[in-house]
């Protein structure tokens, strides 16, 4: 790809401390109006003449732009190859990474790259906007220089949060834990299931037991295979059979997330457990997620659940269903054997799930 590179220096008279690699692939944060007052792509060389405080950081930044601002309703699976490998290729030169993404599927992407970067050792901080940076009321500066802050930052020479996180109004979350939440106010994600990671304010207070620790035996491993051959069925009151049967129909479907009421309940009527059944015999991969923001899936506490356990339906305690679609692409493509995707889909890989007892 033919991709656009813009190098800052935003250190006035000190020398350079800390270096950070922007990808910006699109969305708001990274608009502003023209003359006509349409909105285009925020020139990058002129963020100094936006955000001035930035000189306060005294690093250098390095922006990596997509050829085009893709809009996140539009990303695929090649977006977030090409974010993984930008990051892969340029790991050893950057302290950390600053990812630009629209908020709409920032929490698929973030849990996505969570899976692909094995033995991630370095911070990758997801944030957005909900209004231009050229906006007077913009929450774009205050993410964007947090987030640039966060990526920097360090105890003893080791990142203080070597894991993809989301920074969204002043919270920090875990990538593969985090889901949008609102599309009018300024406090879009949250995570139900898992405490943030840092909080800013005056100072950026972060949540230490919560962060994952720097391993200094682990290597970045950048894995890149992804088969999008899943669905997610969220079920209803009065879903019908013929939906359900034309779901497991189709041709080469591999995997199916199972949206489930509360702790993972499913109707108990024979027609959608023999289908279940059917579904599962045929190699079909069925994760069972609750629709429940801040739910989990405990399968056998009550008897509609029990049914899905015994017939090999996994559970996927609380995982969103974001981790849980990107997760189960992810394993999918790079694992051979069903035993094996079933046993990593229900085990940790990035801190996506806690299983209890486990």
């Amino acid at each position: 790809m033919n991709y656009k590179i813009v190098r800052l220096n935003t250190a006035s008279q000190q020398e350079i401390e800390h270096s950070v690699l922007i990808i910006y692939t699109g969305g708001t944060l990274g608009m502003a109006y023209n003359a006509q007052g349409a909105l285009v792509p925020f020139n990058f060389g002129q963020i100094l003449e936006k955000i001035p405080n930035l000189t306060q950081l005294n690093i250098s930044i390095t922006v990596i732009s997509f050829p085009e601002p893709i809009d996140s309703s539009n990303i695929n699976l090649q977006h977030w190859v090409d974010m993984a490998y930008i990051i892969y290729e340029n790991y050893d030169t950057y302290d950390g990474f600053v990812v630009l993404h629209g908020t709409d599927t920032m929490a698929y992407s973030a849990s996505m790259l969570s899976f692909m970067l094995q033995g991630l050792n370095k911070p990758v901080i997801f944030t957005g906007a909900q209004l231009p940076i050229s906006e007077m009321r913009s929450d774009a500066r205050e993410n964007l220089m947090t987030s640039l802050e966060i990526a920097i930052s360090k105890i003893n020479g080791k990142p203080i949060v070597p894991e993809v996180c989301i920074f969204f109004n002043h919270m920090l979350l875990r990538g593969n834990r985090a889901k949008k939440v609102q599309s009018i106010h300024f406090d879009a994600f949250e995570s139900e299931n898992y405490p943030p990671l840092a909080e800013s304010g005056i100072v950026i207070d972060y949540n230490f037991p919560a962060i994952r620790n720097v391993t200094e035996e682990r290597r970045l491993k950048y894995v890149n295979g992804i088969n999008n051959q899943v669905i997610v069925l969220k079920l209803f009151p009065g879903i019908t059979e013929k939906v359900i049967e034309s779901c497991i129909k189709i041709k080469g479907l591999k995997g199916i997330v199972l949206e489930t009421y509360g702790s993972g309940n499913s109707p108990s009527e024979p027609w959608f457990l023999k289908l279940m059944q059917k579904a599962v015999k045929a190699g079909i991969v069925v994760f069972n997620v609750s629709q429940c923001n801040g739910g989990r899936v405990i399968q056998g506490r009550y008897q509609t659940s029990k049914d899905l356990e015994e017939m090999g339906v996994l559970s996927g305690a609380d995982i969103t269903t974001e981790a849980a679609v990107t997760k189960l692409m992810f394993l999918l493509a790079n694992e051979t054997s069903e035993s094996e995707i079933r046993r990593k889909l229900i085990t940790p890989m990035a801190g996506e799930m806690t299983v209890l007892g486990g």
